[in-house]
């Protein structure tokens, strides 16, 4: 208590009325009345507190003003209470002897920093029995009461907020005074009782029996708690309002008495708070560990899925497989973002309330750290970049094969329609018993199908080329186009060999034959190539093809014009065949030759030639439909690149300036952290908002591949290229926002002011050369040196592993700001925790479960139980626990 206080409090004592002190200029002494009731019980308190010091000297008082008129009990009252020593006093007898050694003690008095208004050593030589109970009041405040602290209140308010806790859980008890709270006696009761519950039974207690419980109170403390009686309890209960100053004297005896239990629990609160906020990083700690382990397992259960490079045999299950893939990006991908982001930002704030309690850095456990998962996120990204381009790449390979596969049936299914039969022809030997006209014939036609066979040779070969490519590519049914393949070549030598056979054996009988229907012969020559012609136009009109553009599609389109353009002359050939078989009609009209049967030359009519020249015009137009169907189907591909092409245009550079925008609000220092923190939060829900411009982008990604779509010119930005951004930027604004949060937890638990954040973030900035939020070690010297550091290597060396004990080469803010504040932080140490558990353990070196389990909560009791090691020492019972080393590694001083 000051002075000032001290003065109050003594002034308070002298005015107790508003009618006691009418003109507070005139001396107290002559105007100022003290209630006679008050008076009484002033003299009995202040006389048995007295004494309960005296008696430690072999002396008493029996009147209060009478015995300390000659100022030696008063000094030597002093010299008890105060533990000091005072000047020697006068052995006189003389009244100047009395003042002398009164004014001795009032002197000590005013040493303590108490000022006595109005008091002299005159009045209390004469006896003056208000300055007397004045002047013992002013002692009692200074050395019984003046030092009663709970939560930072003193004195009066420090000893009623004590009482009140005291018997806050007893019924029909409320203090809330220090004159009628007190006269029911309970409240002393349960003040004894809370202490010592073996001294009083509470639950007997009657609150109609205020005599009964005051002298109960009063005969257990004197008897038990060494407390004199000094208070009258019929006094008490007979006055209308007890005296202030005899109570709040005679409960402070209470206080004093306990004290140590006092001091037991301030230390058992200490303890509990430290193991809370242990309990509480342990949860955290445990609770990373779970989240990390999870998210590497799903790591580690997904890359091999993702290096899977087995190919499916069919277009429709390597579809099934993109499709997979995007589910995987769509649903499974995007929560393990948020989770992975969560858990660094859970890792920072763990990191910050160690820091701030003084604790050491969470060390998570191997493998497990932020730098292990960030690397297996990165190999997982790498591993599903190159998953997507297999797939693309697979998919492309098997239209290609499907492409060849169909074109290989088709030109198979051509040429062995048209080899059916031809072996069992080339093998008859109808010409042993051939008239001459027939032999000729039979030559004739077997030069014809010489033609036919040589032009048959170019299929032959390109279904050869076909199987040999789809066998480079890994076609799945390899083995059924082989076989078939090499039927049709084992079948085409076959026929090459037949044919060479019959030819010997027609030329050796060539001589027998004198003439040959050159007519005939001529539309068998004439024929026959126009025939194969058109068969390869409609092989050609039919053909199946892949494009990927409006450019490839032109290219086809202007392919069949050149090949419309061929038609008026192939028109003519075909009127030059019908020209030769209407001169055959007209010979043998003519020369009256009767044609009976076929052309012996060829197979071919003049029907059949005029069946597939109809076939081919008819082919013509349906040709030209196909070809503009697809230059609709690619010019709606390419309405989707630029409609893909103008989303990506826009939302690329969006995410860019959102990045800056970010970065340039968490290093603005124009407004406050809570400022940063709301803007901030806006630029999140602006962001969640934009989500649904994302989505509809991945719609018109998916309709893209859907629609074979692999390039687009009006764009740079791939949908990879914007779902990285967009996973960044949902990343920086969280890692952002978390890294204000922990400015905010550290400047409130720090205790420093946002004009000192403000310059510290302008220091920071100035020197933050590269603008990444991170400042170099040269930097950092510099940003030391210019705030009045005066920096060694060795010191700067130390401070370096501070603020970056991993050994990263970069200061962030955050470490920055730690630095700043580290020094003047009002943390817990473990000396002080040390400290609260001597008192548990009543100044041993060790302590007891049973001790730990009545001093502290059940859970906090067992968490030190569970934790601490045994005491090793000779001293101690079986049992006891070694508290020193625990506190120790609390605060990670030693390996517990």
């Amino acid at each position: 208590m000051t002075a000032i206080e001290t003065q109050v409090q003594y002034s308070s004592y002298m005015m107790t009325t508003t009618e006691e002190y009418m003109n507070q200029e005139d001396d107290w002494d002559r105007d100022l009345l003290l209630d006679p009731a008050w008076e009484k019980q002033q003299r009995k308190t202040f006389t048995a507190w007295c004494n309960s010091h005296l008696r430690k000297a072999g002396t008493q008082i029996e009147n209060i003003e009478e015995d300390f008129r000659n100022g030696l009990k008063l000094m030597l009252l002093l010299e008890v209470i105060s533990g000091e020593r005072l000047p020697k006093p006068d052995k006189g007898k003389m009244r100047f002897h009395k003042i002398a050694n009164v004014n001795k003690a009032l002197d000590f008095i005013s040493s303590k920093g108490v000022k006595l208004i109005s008091i002299g050593a005159e009045e209390i030589v004469d006896g003056n029995v208000k300055m007397t109970l004045g002047m013992i009041w002013t002692i009692i405040l200074r050395f019984a009461i003046q030092d009663i602290s709970v939560e930072e209140t003193s004195a009066k308010e420090g000893l009623l907020l004590w009482c009140q806790r005291k018997t806050a859980p007893y019924r029909n008890v409320n203090v809330q005074n220090f004159h009628i709270s007190w006269k029911d006696g309970l409240a002393l009761c349960a003040l004894i009782h809370r202490h010592r519950p073996d001294l009083i039974d509470y639950s007997k207690l009657r609150k109609d029996d205020p005599i009964g419980n005051l002298n109960t109170a009063f005969e257990v403390a004197e008897k038990y708690l060494d407390i004199p009686k000094m208070l009258d309890a019929d006094d008490i209960v007979n006055t209308p309002k007890p005296d202030e100053k005899a109570i709040m004297t005679y409960v402070s005896c209470f206080y004093h008495a306990f004290a140590g239990a006092e001091q037991a629990e301030t230390a058992a609160n200490r303890i509990c708070k430290v193991l809370a906020v242990n309990q509480e990083n342990e949860k955290l700690m445990e609770e990373y560990e779970k989240l990390a382990s999870e998210l590497l397992e799903w790591i580690r259960r997904t890359i091999p899925w993702l290096e899977n490079r087995v190919a499916e045999q069919t277009m429709n299950a390597m579809q099934q497989k993109l499709e997979d893939f995007r589910d995987y990006r769509r649903v499974h991908k995007p929560p393990k973002v948020q989770e992975k982001c969560q858990l660094e930002i859970n890792f920072n704030t763990l990191q910050t309330k160690l820091r701030l309690s003084n604790r050491p850095a969470f060390m998570p456990s191997e493998g497990k750290m932020v730098s292990d998962i960030a690397n297996a996120w990165k190999g997982l990204e790498q591993v599903e970049k190159g998953y997507e381009e297999w797939l693309l790449t697979e998919i492309r390979r098997l239209e290609r094969l499907d492409h060849l596969a169909e074109k290989f049936k088709q030109k198979s299914t051509l040429h062995e329609s048209w080899t059916t039969g031809k072996e069992e022809l080339l093998s008859q030997k109808d010409y042993e018993s051939a008239s001459l006209m027939e032999i000729r014939a039979l030559m004739r036609k077997h030069e014809a199908f010489e033609s036919d066979l040589a032009a048959h040779q170019d299929r032959v070969e390109q279904i050869a080329a076909i199987a040999q490519e789809l066998n480079e590519l890994d076609y799945y049914d390899a083995a059924t186009i082989n076989a078939r393949c090499q039927a049709i070549c084992d079948q085409w030598d076959n026929l090459g060999t037949l044919t060479q056979k019959r030819r010997e054996s027609l030329e050796r009988v060539e001589k027998l034959w004198e003439t040959i229907d050159q007519l005939y012969l001529e539309f068998a020559k004439r024929a026959a190539p126009f025939n194969n012609w058109m068969d390869g136009a409609m092989e050609d009109l039919q053909d199946m093809f892949i494009v990927h553009s409006i450019e490839e599609t032109q290219s086809l389109i202007t392919a069949h014009d050149q090949f419309k353009a061929t038609l008026p002359e192939a028109d003519k050939e075909r009127m030059a065949i019908m020209g030769i078989h209407n001169e055959i009609l007209k010979i043998a009209q003519t020369y009256g030759i009767k044609v009976v049967g076929e052309n012996p030359y060829t197979v071919l009519s003049l029907q059949d030639i005029s069946n597939k020249w109809e076939a081919v015009k008819q082919l013509v137009p349906m040709r030209d439909q196909i070809l503009q169907e697809e230059v609709a189907r690619q010019q709606s591909n390419e309405r989707l690149r630029r409609q893909f092409g103008a989303q990506a245009n826009i939302i690329g550079p969006w995410i860019q300036t959102k990045m800056e925008e970010i970065s340039h609000v968490s290093i603005d220092i124009s407004g406050s952290l809570e400022e940063q923190m709301s803007n901030l939060k806006t630029y999140e829900q602006n962001i969640i908002n934009y989500k649904s411009n994302i989505d509809k982008l991945e719609g018109d990604h998916q309709l893209s591949q859907e629609g074979l779509i692999f390039d687009n010119k009006h764009t740079n930005y791939t949908m990879e290229h914007v779902r990285v951004g967009w996973e960044q930027l949902l990343t920086t604004i969280a890692r952002t926002i978390n890294e204000v949060e922990n400015q905010i937890l550290t400047r409130d638990a720090k205790g420093i002011s946002q004009e000192q954040l403000n310059e510290f973030r302008a220091s920071f900035n100035h020197f933050d050369r590269k603008r990444n939020g991170m400042m170099d070690p040269d930097d950092f010297r510099a940003c030391l040196i210019s705030m009045g550091y005066d920096l060694g290597e060795v010191e700067f060396a130390r401070i370096m592993t501070l603020v970056d004990p991993n050994n990263t080469g970069v200061v962030t803010f955050q470490a920055f700001i730690d630095f700043m504040t580290r020094e003047t932080a009002e943390t817990d140490t473990a000396e002080q925790v040390m400290a609260s558990f001597k008192i548990l353990a009543s100044d041993k070196l060790y302590i007891t479960v049973e001790e730990l389990r009545r001093e502290l909560p059940p859970e906090q009791a067992e968490y030190c139980i569970i934790r601490m090691t045994k005491y090793i020492g000779g001293d101690a019972p079986p049992g006891a626990l070694d508290y020193i080393s625990f506190s120790s590694a609390l605060y990670g001083e030693s390996d517990l």
